[in-house]
């Protein structure tokens, strides 16, 4: 499909953040664009202000005329999170559309661009939009389809004036194969989406396939240990081509020194905290150097890097309490996000509310996860959030939370968390998960903040 004759673009399951994002940017564009999802979200609530209408139900007599016909003229775009049945995705199908995977579009947009592709199962949306952030704060200039919102531009698109894209890779239906890179990173490789690659093997195996899609000429950056090789390796306080040395935290604030064999940038005060956001910046200080950026716009690019929410992101932070959202929902995730708050706040006792992503992710970790688990001082675990799955026998949040070690633990509800903390407000608080964890963000801003 020859995307510029587009006119009009409709997008099943527009809430997506991916999704989201590339409605943004056809908006940008100048197209009509609308969409259906399931569920009103604060994000599809803000694409209706931003001019993008949003249907909640599954109702061909909803659509708007202008979708019905001229299907040469118009992009229709899903998400394999929609189901099979969905109505108006059969409806398309009749009316001769063809259907186009989020990553198919985003393979066709990159196609003729200078791709930037940041992939990973854990790591990809901060590295990719502290990249983003590098290239715009220093002048080079990007645009960028980002897996977060980030914090210095409220957005998970970003529009350039120049041919250089980056791109959150998706190794999710093995997504990032429709890429083809000049520079692509890879930050991490754990055993992850088993219910879509059968075991680890096959999830490597996948990788490999993605760095094997680097243009000629181009540059593979790959964090130091992974089971496949790249031109370039990186990693936290392990001496390879580029690493960080001299890692600590003052102020809350973390400083490290970049080295490698062409460059030493000294001091670098990271604008985010966490250990494993040092290893990721590492990674981005790469690809900036590649690109030619000089090193200082680089370090004040690091160091007014705000992030990208549900990161590690500060919530409430006053000298009462402190209380940090994030995304993480596989175990080592959790163990790099955990462990940086126990670096951070090494006195203060650490509650931890976690929600469980997928019964199947639950099923094939429970052991890391009761492992990590255990680094909390308190723990509030929810149900298991099934997003795409149907329940399997025995894998529940109580199966869990009895492998988990600790004695301050129990299973709670979502409106069970807000009493607790409403009766004894913590003085460090977390929330983490993938789920829909993150609807009790603004009351619980809104507990501490009155505590």
């Amino acid at each position: 499909m020859n995307l510029d004759h587009i006119k009009r673009v409709y997008l099943l399951g527009i809430g997506g953040i991916g999704m989201s994002g590339l409605a943004r940017y056809f908006k940008h564009l100048g197209c009509d664009v609308q969409g259906y999802d399931k569920t009103e979200t604060e994000l599809t609530r803000t694409l209706v202000q931003e001019g993008i209408p949003v249907i909640y139900q599954d109702d061909i007599a909803l659509l708007q005329d202008t979708y019905t016909q001229s299907a040469t003229e118009t992009l229709l775009i899903f998400t394999p999170a929609v189901p099979k049945d969905l109505k108006l995705k059969a409806y398309f199908l009749e009316q001769g559309f063809t259907p186009y995977k989020r990553s198919e579009v985003l393979g066709m947009i990159s196609a003729s661009r200078f791709t930037i592709a940041v992939g990973g199962t854990h790591g990809k949306t901060t590295t990719s939009t502290m990249i983003a952030h590098i290239l715009k704060d220093s002048g080079y200039d990007c645009s960028a389809f980002l897996g977060g919102i980030s914090s210095n531009y409220n957005s998970n698109v970003l529009y350039g004036e120049n041919n250089v894209v980056v791109v959150e890779a998706d190794e999710y239906d093995r997504s990032f194969l429709t890429l083809h890179p000049n520079i692509a990173v890879v930050t991490s490789a754990d055993p992850d989406h088993l219910d879509i690659y059968g075991d680890e093997q096959h999830l490597i195996e996948s990788f490999a396939l993605f760095l094997q899609r680097v243009v000629q000429d181009g540059i593979s950056i790959v964090k130091k240990g992974l089971p496949f090789s790249g031109d370039i390796t990186y990693a936290k306080e392990e001496i390879c081509d580029a690493y960080a040395q001299h890692i600590h935290v003052e102020n809350g604030v973390f400083y490290f020194d970049y080295v490698s064999k062409q460059t030493e940038i000294p001091n670098i005060p990271l604008g985010i905290p966490g250990l494993h956001n040092v290893e990721n910046a590492v990674a981005a200080t790469t690809v900036a150097l590649q690109l030619g950026i000089n090193a200082d716009k680089i370090k004040a690019a690091l160091t007014s890097f705000r992030g990208a929410k549900r990161r590690f992101e500060y919530v409430v932070k006053t000298p009462a309490h402190v209380y940090i959202d994030d995304y993480a929902h596989h175990p080592e995730e959790l163990r790099a996000f955990l462990t940086s708050m126990k670096k951070l706040y090494p006195t203060k006792k650490l509650t931890v509310v976690f929600q469980p992503h997928l019964y199947s992710r639950t099923r094939d970790f429970v052991d890391g996860f009761a492992e990590v688990l255990g680094l909390a001082d308190e723990l509030l675990l929810m149900d298991i959030y099934p997003a795409r799955e149907l329940p399997i026998d025995g894998v529940t949040s109580t199966w869990l939370l009895d492998k988990i070690t600790i004695d301050r633990k129990q299973l709670v509800s979502p409106e069970r968390v807000l009493e607790i903390v409403k009766q004894h407000p913590p003085e460090l608080i977390v929330t983490v998960g993938a789920g829909d964890i993150d609807r009790l963000v603004k009351p619980l801003k809104e507990i501490l903040e009155n505590a």
